[in-house]
Formats: structure tokens, C-alpha cells, sequence
């Protein structure tokens, strides 16, 4: 099985800032609000080198949500960047309304999503975005895992007519996914196997790597898929792994309910049904704890997996 290292660790928010200052030197139509959280979304250097292109709009999510959708009339490209809680939940009617509704070209940056924000507890820790987000009509759902693949998702959805929603978070993670091409809406297939296939988005990525390798040991060869891209889902990569191996175990930082899993139930109830086991968070808030703390009691991380995969291989 191919093994994956990784000699740093960085959070994959500072992936999106880069990709923003890169963007704003190669693409004059880019521009970025903020709602005052300009360091936490590492956006500081494209407000320096951009000062007209960018808009600090205060703590008025909704009134960003409008200004980005009214700056696409003029041909503008804007990124918008806060909490995942407050980029989603705060604003849902702005985004139905003025921006998926009206197909605007706005890209709907979110960091600090998930439990792995942490110590600012379940007021924060938004479990439920992906969901709210996949159901909009025309919106693209994007959930990266490191920070190479933030910052290439953020440069790719410049280039992609029609809104985005991009999901990222705080803590520094493993970097392991450096000069993979990205593609919306195409899966990557991570390591090849034959007895299950765990398909994972965003920080489980890595934890389900680690999964696979403690699986090897015990004489399970699993097949590792990484869905950046929640909507649209790539159903080819996923018919065809489980095809092959027979059942699958699904990985995400977001409520069990109306995320990744979901999605991939559906496309196996409608195409090939297949015993599946989720690894998301048990319908329920979170609490304030160390990211770490919070994934072990959550059960997301590669023991969880390790357990769920040993559960399906069971029911084939």
C-alpha cells in the first residue's frame, strides 16, 4: 500500500490566504471581503497589496453576502471569508436568495469549520454547513484536507463560473497532498485496495490514511478516496471502488446527518447498494476542548475508522 508522510503541518486557512494573494497578482478581477476577521482568515497581504480590492465590511455578514453578489453585476469575482458558522448559518437567506437564486459568481470562503475550532465551543463549531450548502440549488460545495489543496481549490474556483462554497479550518494539519492537480468535482484516489473502500473529506483525509496503514497490519487492504468536492460528487470514482471492494466507510468533521455520507448513500441506494458505515458527528453540538480532544470523544479520527471499517467488512 502506498504510504503518505509529511515533514510540516500547517492550517489549511493560511492555504487560502496564499491562493487569494496569488490570485490578486494574476487576476485583476478578484476581490475580497471580509467581515472582521481579516487575520483569522489570513487574508492580511491581499488587503495590503489590494487595498482597493478589498472591502472590510465589519461584523455584518449579511451585508457582505449582498455586496459580493451586487459586485458581480460589474463583472467582479468576490471572495468572501469568515467563520464557516457565520459564512453559512448566520446568512442562509442571503446566500438563497441573492447569490444561489440569482446563479451570482461569488465564492463563499469558510474557515475555522468543524469541531477542530476548539475552545470557542458548539456556538462556533458549525457541524451542519455542508448540508446547508449542498442543498442550494448550483452550489459547488468544496472541502479541502490540507494546506496545498486549499490553496489550489482557492486559485481553481477563480476560474469556475457560478457560487462556491469552500471549507477549510484552523488547526495546522499534515501537508501531504503538495503538486496534486486539483479538479472540481473529480475524487482522488489515495491508496488502491480490495476489502473496503473509505472515502473521506477534509481533516479525516489524513486520519483515514492512518487507518489504512493499522488496517494493513491486520490483513485488510482498504482503498482510500479523497472527496474535495462534496457537490458536485464525483459517483464514478465511488461506483466503481465499491464495486470492486463491497462496502464502504464514509469520513467527515460534520454531522452524520446531510453531509458526505449522505451523499454517497444516496448514490449507492439509487446505482448499487452496498453496506456503508459513517464516521461523522452523532447528530449532537459540540463542547469546548482541544481539537484533538474533541475528534477522540467525537470519534473522527483513525481509530473510529479503524472500527467502522472492521463493522462493514462484518455485514458483507
Amino acid at each position: 500500500m502506498k504510504k503518505y508522510t509529511y515533514t510540516e503541518k500547517k492550517d489549511t486557512r493560511s492555504g487560502f490566504g496564499d491562493g487569494l494573494t496569488e490570485l490578486g497578482k494574476t487576476n485583476p478581477n478578484v476581490v475580497a471581503l471580509c467581515a472582521d476577521l481579516t487575520g483569522s482568515l489570513k487574508m492580511n497581504v491581499f488587503a495590503k497589496n489590494h487595498p482597493e480590492r478589498f472591502f472590510q465590511v465589519g461584523i455584518a455578514e449579511a451585508n457582505m453576502m449582498g455586496i459580493a453578489a451586487g459586485l458581480t453585476i460589474g463583472g467582479k469575482i468576490p471572495f468572501t471569508g469568515t467563520f464557516a458558522n457565520f459564512s453559512t448559518g448566520r446568512v442562509y437567506d442571503q446566500i438563497r436568495q441573492s447569490i444561489a437564486y440569482s446563479d451570482k459568481n461569488v465564492k463563499i470562503c469558510a474557515s475555522h469549520a468543524g469541531l477542530t475550532l476548539g475552545e470557542d465551543g458548539a456556538t462556533h463549531q458549525i457541524l451542519e454547513d455542508l448540508g446547508l450548502m449542498k442543498m442550494l440549488p448550483g452550489m459547488t460545495v468544496i472541502n479541502t484536507c490540507d494546506y496545498s489543496q486549499t490553496k489550489a481549490a482557492t486559485i481553481a474556483i477563480a476560474e469556475h463560473e457560478g457560487p462556491v462554497y469552500l471549507r477549510f479550518g484552523r488547526p495546522s494539519v499534515p501537508v501531504f497532498m503538495t503538486d496534486q492537480p486539483f479538479e472540481i468535482g473529480k475524487a482522488i484516489q489515495l491508496t488502491e485496495g480490495t476489502d473496503v473502500t473509505i472515502v473521506a473529506t477534509g481533516h479525516l483525509v489524513w486520519e483515514a490514511l492512518q487507518a489504512a496503514e493499522q488496517l494493513e497490519e491486520k490483513g485488510i487492504s482498504a482503498e482510500v478516496i479523497n472527496i474535495h468536492t462534496i457537490k458536485p460528487l464525483d459517483e464514478e470514482a465511488i461506483l466503481k471502488s465499491v464495486a470492486k471492494t463491497g462496502c464502504v466507510v464514509t469520513a467527515e468533521e460534520h454531522n452524520k446527518y446531510g453531509g458526505l455520507g449522505e451523499s454517497i448513500a444516496r448514490c449507492l441506494a439509487t446505482n448499487n447498494p452496498t453496506p456503508q458505515e459513517f464516521v461523522a458527528v452523532n447528530d449532537s453540538f459540540g463542547e469546548s476542548a482541544t481539537p484533538a480532544e474533541l475528534m477522540k470523544k467525537y470519534g473522527l479520527n483513525d481509530e473510529a475508522i479503524v472500527k467502522a471499517v472492521e463493522k462493514v467488512i462484518s455485514r458483507k
